[in-house]
């Protein structure tokens, strides 16, 4: 990403519902709208604890540690008067639906799955110069499944052709499974500052889906 097209408003707030349950991951917009309506708290893990913060407090908190060293890591909001910390962690206060135990299939999470990288030649490309490949070809029964699809680029994809991995002589680099959760999800745990997400997800029975 461009850091000159970058704002903090569109960085990524992971959502709990009332029983600290993921269930979403929004925008820092969107955060602070729930947080103006007092849908929504700010929550923090300090020390092995959960800290609440309404959108008063939160802008307190802000304004003190707007006078200290800030994290690199941080994202923050300017506003006529003032500058806040975007949250990385919000409750919804009156939410207490659960999580959908379900991964969407689509190009998007494949790539993510996959990150991004050629399955047979173990190459790294960006999403325009990788296509799917059927696994066991459809001719050959394969189907379009989590099991049976793959990134591959196009050098591959047409060495390999209609047929399958042990006919072209070529070797996946890993078994495609489905995944248990979000592929995207992972992909943002990656960064620094999604870290704190992790206290939330270490369950592998919560599942959340990006938009």
């Amino acid at each position: 990403m461009n850091p000159l097209s970058y704002s903090p408003l569109e960085a990524s707030v992971l959502v709990l519902n009332k029983m600290f349950m993921a269930v979403h991951v929004i925008s820092v917009r969107r955060a602070f709208c729930l947080l103006c309506k007092s849908q929504a708290e700010v929550i923090r893990v300090e020390d092995g604890q959960y800290l609440s913060y309404d959108f008063e407090s939160w802008a307190e908190l802000s304004a003190l540690k707007a006078q200290l060293t800030r994290d690199e890591h941080e994202d923050w909001v300017r506003t006529a008067h003032s500058e806040i910390q975007a949250p990385r962690v919000i409750r919804l206060l009156d939410y207490d639906k659960v999580p959908r135990q379900t991964v969407k299939f689509n190009r998007r999470n494949i790539f993510a799955r996959d990150h991004n990288q050629c399955q047979y030649c173990g190459r790294k490309f960006v999403t325009s110069e990788l296509s799917l490949d059927h696994v066991i070809p459809r001719s050959q029964g394969g189907g379009t499944t989590w099991e049976n699809i793959v990134c591959a680029c196009v050098e591959c994809n047409v060495r390999k052709g209609g047929r399958t991995p042990r006919q072209a002589t070529m070797t996946l680099i890993r078994k495609p499974e489905k995944p248990k959760r979000s592929p995207l999800l992972n992909v943002k745990l990656t960064q620094k500052k999604y870290q704190t997400w992790q206290a939330f997800l270490d369950n592998a029975y919560w599942s959340v889906e990006l938009k």
